[in-house]
Parts: C-alpha cells; sequence; structure tokens
C-alpha cells in the first residue's frame, strides 16, 4: 500500500511542474537577451538568443512570438525609466536646467545599453506597452521644449526632431567607439547642449575630449569589423 506523502515530498498540483519550467525558461531568455542585446545592439539573431539562453528556438517561439515580442519585454523597464526622465525633467523649476539634464539622462541611457540605444531610434508597432511609454515620454519633451524656450535659453529653432538626430548620432558613437572610448558620448552632447543655447544662456561645461590613442584604437576596430547593417528593417533573424 502506497504511503500518504510526508512533509519532506509536498505533492503539487497537476501542471504545476509545467508552469514552473516555462516561467524559468522565459527568464533565462529574457536574461539572455539582455545581455546580448546590451553588447551587441539589437542585430542579433533570436537563433543566438536562443543558443545564449540554452534552450531550442521552439521554446523561444513560444514564449515570444516575434522580435517585437521579446524587445518589448526586454527594454519595457527601460523604457519606464525614459518617460521618468522626462517627468522628473519637467518638475525642474530651472525649465534650462531641466531640459540639458534629460538630454545627458537619455544618451547615458544609451551609452550604457547598446541595445537600448537602437530602440530608442526605432519604431516597434506591435510593441504596445513601449511605443505607449516612448509617447508618453514624447509629449512630456514638447513641454519640456516650450518651458526651455520661454524660459529665453533654448533656440527658438530647436524642435523635437533635433532630439531624435542627436539620438541617432549618440547611438553611432556608442556604437563606434565602444569600450575604447567609452566616455565619448559626452563630448558630442556637451558640444550639442551649447549649440542647443540661445545667447545668454548657461552653457554646459564641455567633458574632455578622448585620448587620440583610444580613438585609433575604436578606428581601427571599426575598420576591422565593419559598420553594424545587421539590423535592416528586421533582417538578420
Amino acid at each position: 500500500m502506497t504511503s500518504p506523502p510526508s512533509d519532506q515530498t509536498p505533492c503539487r498540483p497537476p501542471g504545476t511542474g509545467l508552469r514552473v519550467d516555462a516561467e524559468r525558461n522565459r527568464d533565462r531568455i529574457l536574461a539572455a537577451a539582455r545581455r546580448l542585446y546590451a553588447t551587441e545592439g539589437l542585430g542579433v539573431s533570436m537563433a543566438s538568443v536562443a543558443r545564449e539562453a540554452g534552450v531550442g528556438k521552439a521554446t523561444l517561439g513560444r514564449r515570444f512570438a516575434t522580435r517585437e515580442e521579446l524587445v518589448n519585454a526586454v527594454f519595457a523597464d527601460r523604457m519606464d525609466a525614459y518617460a521618468a526622465a522626462a517627468a522628473e525633467a519637467l518638475a525642474d523649476p530651472d525649465p534650462w536646467h531641466g531640459f540639458t539634464g534629460y538630454i545627458h539622462a537619455v544618451c547615458a541611457m544609451q551609452a550604457a545599453d547598446r541595445g537600448f540605444a537602437d530602440v530608442l531610434t526605432m519604431t516597434f508597432p506591435a510593441a504596445k506597452a513601449l511605443e505607449a511609454r516612448r509617447t508618453e515620454a514624447y509629449n512630456e519633451f514638447q513641454e519640456l521644449i516650450t518651458r526651455a524656450k520661454t524660459s529665453g535659453h533654448l533656440r527658438d529653432d530647436f524642435i523635437s526632431q533635433d532630439l531624435v538626430i542627436l539620438l541617432m548620432a549618440n547611438a553611432g558613437v556608442v556604437a563606434a567607439t565602444g569600450d575604447d572610448a567609452p566616455d565619448t558620448w559626452r563630448r558630442l552632447v556637451g558640444h550639442m547642449l551649447r549649440s542647443y543655447a540661445a545667447p545668454g544662456a548657461p552653457i554646459p561645461e564641455l567633458p574632455e575630449a578622448p585620448r587620440s590613442t583610444a580613438l585609433y584604437r575604436a578606428t581601427v576596430r571599426l575598420a576591422r569589423t565593419g559598420p553594424d547593417t545587421t539590423w535592416v528593417g528586421g533582417s538578420g533573424q
């Protein structure tokens, strides 16, 4: 006769083990995608993510049917931080300081995570939550622009598209310099903030330029590897 289960061998409801395994696989996939996207950008293929996570492509497909679903899950918290940065800038009693602080904060997010640098310069229509947070941040940035212009410190000809241009340029600098000259983006942002300032506005201090030897190493590496062209309209599967 079978003995009743002891306290050391608890019974699990039917299907519980499968749910636990599924959740574990999802966590592994997300962790692997974060690592790869952060260091290599969004050009990483879904197959590479599956290999990094130690799961099959079929398992990956069950958890995330499309790349956009995976990107949405990986970067949800970062898009929250992106939107929060805009709200924090609006709360600054000094509109110009809030504006410059926001620009620097967003570019710092790009520099810290190459995948997020890509996310900020792309759109993902199927990733509803991610795009909703992007829209929220964009609307608040529009208000930030108006306040900074009213203060007399932001140039009248600055428009929201200029931020997109800056983010594209910064993403390129981050990808090109890599670990060879990781703070180069600060110099770019410093120059751009000066160009946005109206006459008489407080000018942010210009960060030091990277050493020529560091830039040389970056150019040599870039010449060997070539520009990242793996993500073009969703290619690189």
